[in-house]
């Protein structure tokens, strides 16, 4: 492993060092959970030390910096901007070592944990750390230190395991959505209905079973699902988590973030916002299941392309591309809005010359506005059209 450069502050030093010398800092996280988790730690941190902040949730962070703000210093997560930034992907352990910085005895790995989930990463179970200790398998081995495990199972966030499977969205299976019919194979199988610490270990690794299985029956499920369902198996508990299991923890922020960012924000900050996330995690997790069941989908050499009215895009793109898709790439268009997911390719500039083709949001005067915005193997739009055969022609050009 190559060493740091001792000349180059890493990010988590560069945020710390300006959230140190601010009276008030103002926090602005892209919404999806690994930023929103990021958000949190950080917020955790500030209060701690005595700092006061506000913190916010916006699809494109830049929006919020042309207005006028008290705030002495501006940090962006999961994008650039500010006075300092973590547009890392994940940007979870950067944040968790700024936290450590500013507050050590605040920063909850727990929390950063979800968020590096969130994002998709997977921690290593025998990691070697980067000297600047921003990396996620620092984030993994704290939290194993404060009581955080792994065990058998599925990584879902409620202890009723149909709630759970059915509203997981690390999962798109042919029973997504309906928690009736996970009742019924929880019936069928003599699996329990509800998880408790007295859940044998045997109980929970048929459930695993039962899950992968799903995932890969249906006839349109491609060969990467099998890799893709692992998200969910195994998932790691305790720790402090609030919910069942960490990766469901991730899930529910990852949720909020998009279909109720306020109630995502107050859950990363430790506010009771329990029942709500839940709730907003159902509502989310059904909408982009009957998106994805419902998909027309239209396939080209090299990619997928899904028009949606009403399913959260950025989500039905990934599941699409994961559980449904033949083709590396998968571009999802909604009402003024559109997201696509790759595998190993690049969808952030298509996803560009497709906003550019479609002329993207009038912004507020003074505003910096992105018109597209890339999050890892993600990317974001919001759209001036009505025209999603354009949208997809302009993508499909992009990738040429």
């Amino acid at each position: 492993m190559a060493a740091a450069d001792p000349s180059t502050p890493a990010p988590g030093e560069s945020v710390a060092a300006v959230c140190r010398d601010a009276g008030l800092v103002r926090l602005v996280a892209t919404n999806d959970g690994d930023a929103v988790a990021a958000a949190g730690v950080l917020a955790r941190a500030l209060a701690a030390a005595g700092t006061p902040f506000q913190a916010s949730v916006r699809p494109f962070p830049g929006e919020a910096l042309g207005g006028g703000t008290d705030a002495d210093a501006t940090v962006t997560v999961g994008a650039a901007g500010g006075d300092a930034a973590l547009p890392d992907h994940p940007a979870s352990p950067a944040a968790y070592a700024a936290a450590r910085e500013l507050a050590p005895g605040a920063a909850d790995p727990t929390l950063a944990l979800a968020g590096v989930l969130a994002a998709g990463a997977t921690p290593g179970d025998d990691p070697t750390l980067a000297e600047d200790g921003t990396t996620a398998d620092r984030v993994r081995e704290d939290a194993h230190a404060a009581g955080c495990e792994r065990r058998p199972g599925v990584g879902v966030p409620t202890t009723d395991l149909a709630d759970g499977l059915a509203h997981t969205t690390l999962v798109h299976t042919p029973d997504s959505g309906e928690r009736a019919a996970y009742r019924a194979a929880l019936d069928d199988r003599d699996l329990p209905a509800e998880r408790t610490p007295e859940t044998s270990g045997d109980a929970d690794r048929r459930l695993a079973s039962l899950l992968a299985f799903d995932a890969v029956r249906s006839g349109a499920a491609p060969p990467r699902a099998a890799d893709a369902v692992e998200r969910a198996l195994r998932p790691r508990a305790g720790g402090g988590c609030p919910f069942a299991t960490v990766e469901g923890y991730g899930d529910v922020l990852d949720a909020t973030a998009r279909r109720a960012p306020g109630t995502g924000l107050a859950l990363a900050l430790g506010h009771d916002a329990h029942d709500a996330a839940l709730d907003a995690w159902r509502d989310h997790a059904g909408a982009a299941h009957r998106a994805v069941a419902a998909a027309d989908m239209s396939r080209y050499e090299g990619l997928v392309a899904v028009v949606t009215r009403s399913g959260p895009v950025t989500t039905v793109a990934r599941l699409v591309r994961d559980f449904r898709s033949r083709e590396p790439a998968v571009l999802a268009v909604g009402d003024g809005e559109a997201a696509a997911a790759g595998d190993d390719v690049d969808v952030g500039g298509p996803l560009r010359a497709a906003t550019t083709a479609a002329g993207a949001p009038r912004a507020a005067p003074g505003a910096a506005v992105a018109s597209s915005i890339e999050r890892g193997d993600t990317a974001y739009a919001r759209l001036d059209t009505s025209d999603p055969a354009g949208c997809i022609d302009a993508f499909r050009e992009g990738q040429t």
